[in-house]
């Protein structure tokens, strides 16, 4: 695949990304805002000052109180935008650029069948086998001390989710000769789900465990919320960025098949002649 082909594929990953990064947070403020709201809430009245509790004599009224750099209306909205369509870009890029390595590589799939084919696996990957080992919580539930080290093992399940997919759909290939396209998938698929099974087992647990007083449909409703909002970016993104990469590619493949009918032509012309 040319350099320019490569570079226009790029541009039109990113593009998808802001689009699906557009409905991913249209998403995530409808149903995901109100439980981190309702979170936030609980977390407030449970460290309630203690002049509420007959002490008010002994809490100064500004003691304690800590000015906010960022209103929470602004963290919701445009706080919220801003990250997700910077995420919705990075990984749209990253995402367009796997295309451009798989396309023609995992079988005869047009654009569209690739682009789903490559969405997909980023969901499974990137997202969903790290959350089934370190779910998302809302802001009441963890030590705000542990922030670093839940965030350095998520990013951990994440890298190591990667390297051995990226590591299966080599053994695949490498498989397909021997044992045929589908035998091979199967083997490198059920390998991935083996070592990720015992990746799982092996990785330290979160030491912040949810809290026996807090709601548990309001912990599912932000895991189900948060969930959703990624499903709904890598749908989005395959289905736009491979609608966007068969135009791109659709006169390349054009050109390709005239010119071939142009030498079938000619060839036979020359043999008639």
């Amino acid at each position: 695949m040319q350099s320019s082909t490569v570079r226009t594929l790029l541009v039109r990953g990113m593009i998808a990304g802001v689009v699906a990064g557009l409905l991913a947070f249209a998403l995530a403020y409808v149903v995901g805002e109100p439980s981190i709201d309702s979170s936030i809430a609980l977390e407030e009245s449970a460290s309630a000052p203690a002049h509420e509790h007959g002490d008010a004599a002994a809490v100064p009224a500004d003691e304690g109180e800590e000015e906010e750099l960022v209103t929470r209306p602004v963290q919701s909205t445009f706080g919220l935008a801003t990250g997700v369509l910077v995420y919705g870009v990075a990984l749209g890029g990253i995402a367009s650029l796997a295309f451009a390595v798989c396309l023609g590589r995992v079988g005869r799939l047009r654009p569209r069948a690739t682009a789903a084919l490559v969405a997909g696996a980023a969901f499974t990957t990137v997202y969903l086998v790290p959350f089934l080992k370190y779910p998302a919580t809302p802001p009441a539930v963890g030590n705000p001390d542990t922030i670093g080290k839940r965030t350095t093992l998520f990013f951990l399940m994440i890298v190591l989710s990667v390297l051995v997919a990226v590591i299966a759909v080599i053994a695949g290939r490498r498989l397909a000769p021997t044992l045929g396209n589908w035998n091979a998938t199967v083997a490198a698929g059920g390998g991935y789900v083996l070592v990720m099974a015992v990746a799982c087992l092996l990785l330290p647990a979160n030491s912040d465990a949810v809290k026996e007083t807090f709601p548990a449909a309001l912990l599912w409703e932000f895991r189900l919320a948060s969930l959703g909002v990624q499903a709904l970016l890598w749908t989005a993104f395959g289905l736009i960025f491979g609608a966007l990469a068969e135009r791109v590619l659709r006169p390349a493949a054009t050109a390709a098949a005239s010119s071939a009918s142009e030498a079938v032509t000619a060839g036979s012309a020359a043999r008639t002649g």
